[in-house]
């Protein structure tokens, strides 16, 4: 069964959602606030989490910073009643992998959650055979969703995840901020964010902390390229 927190104060929205996970199977944990979530993150594990932005104590935005600073690396997906693009992008920035805004139909819910447990290998079959990419002393294993460089496991986060298995699809291409946007998180446009940039060099820190060449190039006002050497 798959677990999932919901940090979420309204009353009304939180049993609505409840009642809705039950039904399809999901155990739901509930938190009434920032920090109780927070709390709840750090004590046990959960395949999914949904967290509305204004709830009391931490606010969604900053629980989910802390939530990736602790190292956490389950799918987000935010539930807001602020939809703007500066919100969703604030959203993403703070290490997000989806979002949702109010109202929405519980249908829609219940996909993204699914697409969001396919991502992070939640609902993966076990007796297919491996998918595995490697690049240099890269290897990713798209079935059990693990990264390893020259041996060492890299703990990823989804979209990290997702970011590298778009780039290993594609060596010594270079690719746009907007491909990698569309791609990673289904943006089709410019937002005139950042975002593409935080999380290349999240994954850079990660790629490269035991030591090693840097494989993933910045080529100036064009985007990212995976390759060897300059």
């Amino acid at each position: 069964m798959k677990k999932i927190l919901l940090v979420e104060d309204d009353s009304r929205v939180s049993a609505f959602i409840i009642k809705g996970l039950q039904e399809e199977g999901y155990e739901v944990t509930l938190a009434m606030d920032g920090r109780q979530g927070f709390d709840y993150v750090k004590s046990h594990s959960f395949d999914v989490l949904i967290l509305d932005i204004m709830v009391p104590e931490l606010n969604g935005i900053e629980l989910c910073r802390l939530i990736r600073e602790e190292g956490v690396s389950s799918p987000i997906l935010f539930l807001t009643a602020l939809g703007s693009a500066e919100n969703v992008v604030t959203g993403l920035d703070a290490g997000a992998d989806d979002y949702l805004s109010k109202p929405f139909k519980f249908i829609e819910l219940l996909a993204r959650i699914r697409t969001l447990l396919r991502r992070s290998g939640a609902g993966i079959m076990e007796d297919k055979p491996a998918n595995v990419y490697r690049f240099s002393d890269l290897e990713l294993n798209d079935d059990a969703k693990s990264v390893s460089r020259n041996g060492l496991k890299l703990n990823l986060t989804s979209t990290e995840y997702r970011l590298l298995l778009m780039l290993l699809k594609n060596p010594n291409r270079v690719l746009s901020r907007v491909d990698i946007l569309e791609e990673v998180w289904g943006i089709d446009f410019d937002m005139g964010t950042n975002v593409v940039d935080v999380y290349i060099n999240y994954l850079r820190k990660k790629m490269e902390k035991n030591g090693g060449e840097r494989l993933i190039k910045t080529v100036i006002g064009m985007g990212y390229v995976l390759k060897v050497g300059e």
